[in-house]
């Protein structure tokens, strides 16, 4: 059973929602299929920070940041993925949380089709695979987390176990050496090598 997250149980600010994703679930029903994984690694991109989507202030592109927390924003990066991130804040202000990986947890098998993929450890780990493995797109972006019948956040009806460790964010030019990722210590899931086992 996984139960569907309320707005009032997502803490309001961007690093503690991040530490806070990590062990939810992030479940998409499409097509009559459903798809779901346990977040194992998140990214905060707190008001201010100069790397995140909302420095520069809102525009068309990034208007989902600026939504109450607990909506989808979904970005196109590269010219080939796309990448989920979670509202933080209040509304009218901007800032986020990039999921960065899942563990798969229900239809592993379309998960595996829809990545051309039989490797079940790299489903979903890292932002593009996991988007691609759990059907997001554009389509997705402004989506209600907490209300949207489709793709939502819940937690599992057993009490998550892991341990939550933090470092520093990936592939950044700006806000390298700040402590602002999230990730479930010893998960396999987790993207990079660097702290895989950590």
């Amino acid at each position: 059973m996984i139960k569907r997250l309320r707005r009032t149980d997502l803490p309001t600010g961007t690093i503690e929602l991040a530490r806070f994703l990590i062990g939810k679930m992030l479940v998409h029903e499409l097509h009559g299929k459903r798809t779901s994984g346990r977040i194992v690694e998140t990214e905060a991109y707190p008001v201010g920070d100069a790397a995140g989507h909302a420095f520069r202030g809102k525009t068309q592109r990034n208007a989902a940041l600026y939504l109450a927390r607990g909506h989808a924003y979904v970005y196109f990066v590269y010219g080939m993925y796309y990448c989920l991130n979670v509202s933080s804040e209040r509304a009218g202000v901007g800032a986020g949380v990039l999921v960065r990986a899942l563990e798969p947890f229900e239809g592993t098998d379309l998960m595996k089709e829809r990545r051309g993929s039989s490797s079940l450890r790299d489903l979903a780990r890292g932002p593009g695979r996991l988007a691609l493995a759990m059907a997001i797109d554009l389509r997705c972006d402004g989506a209600d987390l907490c209300k949207d019948p489709s793709l939502w956040l819940g937690v599992a009806d057993c009490e998550y176990r892991g341990v939550v460790s933090a470092t520093t964010r990936i592939g950044l030019s700006r806000g390298r050496g700040r402590p602002w990722r999230f990730y479930e210590r010893g998960s396999r899931f987790v993207s990079g090598a660097r702290i895989a086992g950590a």
